[in-house]
């Protein structure tokens, strides 16, 4: 029996609290910026964020959007490897010379043919960031990237087209060859000569 009367009289108080917010809801609130500092001291009218017109403010150190600074990548490939999910596939193609320099000064010796980043994998962990010798790689402020199909979170974020990086590949090739074939000259040339 004391049962009962115990789920009767807690559930009059819960229908009361909802019914009490359910009179109260229909008064809306007036649209203030989230940053404003009396937002979160309004009582009355709903308390839902009215998105997209209201966005909660968002941390200087938030983990969201990953974005790549192709400028100063040096294609080290180190933020694929700590990756845990693999969510980052690069693809490097060495380069017969060096072909410029980052921001910090660092020699750029690489090209970048692939650089794509799943973002429908990211655990938002932030490893890549941080390995990252040069701090090309970052996370965004931005945080609402609803897309329809799942592939179209897949962001590309190397500009090499697959003709240049097919003439990339053979110049290194052709360099290595003719390395190879001055030192089999060379060995010759000390073969012959002792």
């Amino acid at each position: 029996m004391n049962d009962i009367i115990k789920s009767i009289t807690t559930t009059a108080k819960g229908l009361s609290i909802t019914f009490k917010h359910l009179f109260v809801s229909h008064k809306r609130r007036g649209v203030l910026p989230v940053s404003d500092s009396n937002y979160f001291k309004q009582l009355e009218g709903t308390n839902t964020i009215q998105y997209p017109h209201q966005k909660l403010p968002v941390p200087e150190v938030g983990r969201y959007q990953l974005d790549v600074e192709m400028d100063d990548c040096i294609v080290c490939d180190l933020c694929a490897k700590v990756c845990p999910v693999n969510c980052i596939d690069i693809e490097a193609i060495k380069a017969t010379e060096a072909i410029g320099q980052t921001s910090d000064g660092t020699t750029k010796r690489l090209y970048a043919a692939k650089f794509d980043i799943d973002m429908a994998k990211c655990m938002y962990c932030g490893l890549c960031t941080i390995v990252c010798p040069t701090e090309c790689i970052t996370m965004t402020n931005q945080y609402d990237k609803s897309v329809v199909d799942i592939k179209d979170l897949n962001y590309q974020f190397s500009d090499m087209t697959p003709e240049f990086a097919a003439e990339k590949r053979r110049e290194f090739e052709q360099q290595q060859a003719e390395r190879q074939a001055a030192k089999l000259a060379a060995m010759q040339k000390k073969e012959g000569s002792a």
